[in-house]
Order: structure tokens, then C-alpha cells, then sequence
């Protein structure tokens, strides 16, 4: 891990080296700060899967730090970030890394090794999608929180 920026509150948000390592690294602290926040473990697991499959892709692709942001997003009050507010509780979680151009839905055949980590993200969230930024992309999802 290159840094933690921030993990109060209703949000929690890290950065990681582009290295294999990472995904171990990105999953341990996602689960440790959904566990903090007493969330479903069902919820839990489908989020650290998640975000495993979209580090991967961004290791795979990309050459530079890869950012993790979670944030629990509330009807009531101001959704993080304003672009995509939400209607019920929910979990935003977003993987940003360096390279601009956005990833790619493909369907992977039955013997195929990759290629299912943004089908899975499509099937499971609430919604998804993709964000240029400054420098690269985030690529976003959302899921139902009871409640």
C-alpha cells in the first residue's frame, strides 16, 4: 500500500502500488473498513470481490498507483461524489488508476481464463459505470445496503 487518505466517517479511501501484491493488499483493507462499519457480511463479501476483480484489471492495464474509494451513501444527506446521487442506502466503491481509456465488457467464453470481472461487477451492482478524470479513469459501482 502506498497510502491510507482517509478512512473516518462514511468513507474510506486508499492508494496502491501497481503490484501484484496489491490485490491482497486492497482486499484486506476493504473488508477491514466494511467490517468497521458493521455492514452485512453478504454485502461485504460481494464488495471485496468486486473490488478484487477491478484492481486486477487496473494491474493489468496500468502502470501507476491504484486508488480505492469507499463511501456510504445516505438518501438524505449529499451523495459522494454529486454524479451519481443515490435513492436508497448504499455502498459507492471506485477504483481509479492512471490509464484513460475505459474498460472494456467482453464476454468470456467457457474455457476462457479472463475477461468476466466487469460482467460480474454488471450482474452484482446496483449500477456501474466509468469516469474520465484529471489522470485516468474510475470506474464505480454501487451496491444496496439493508436498511
Amino acid at each position: 500500500m502506498i497510502g491510507v487518505i482517509d478512512t473516518e466517517g462514511d468513507c474510506a479511501e486508499w492508494t496502491f502500488a501497481a503490484e501484484p501484491g496489491s490485490v491482497r493488499s486492497a482486499r484486506h483493507a476493504v473488508r477491514g473498513a466494511l467490517g468497521s462499519w458493521g455492514l452485512d457480511a453478504a454485502v461485504g463479501d460481494l464488495a471485496v470481490l468486486l473490488v478484487s476483480e477491478l484492481v486486477t484489471n487496473s494491474l493489468r492495464y496500468a502502470s501507476g498507483p491504484i486508488g480505492v474509494r469507499l463511501a456510504r451513501t445516505h438518501p438524505d444527506g449529499e451523495p459522494p461524489p454529486a454524479d451519481h446521487p443515490p435513492v436508497t442506502p448504499g455502498l459507492l466503491v471506485e477504483v481509479s488508476d492512471p490509464l484513460p481509456d475505459p474498460p472494456t465488457e467482453r464476454t468470456a467464453g467457457p474455457d476462457d481464463e479472463g475477461g468476466r470481472g466487469l460482467q460480474l461487477v454488471a450482474c452484482s451492482a446496483r449500477r456501474w459505470g466509468t469516469r474520465r478524470g484529471k489522470s485516468g479513469k474510475t470506474v464505480w459501482f454501487e451496491l444496496a445496503l439493508p436498511g
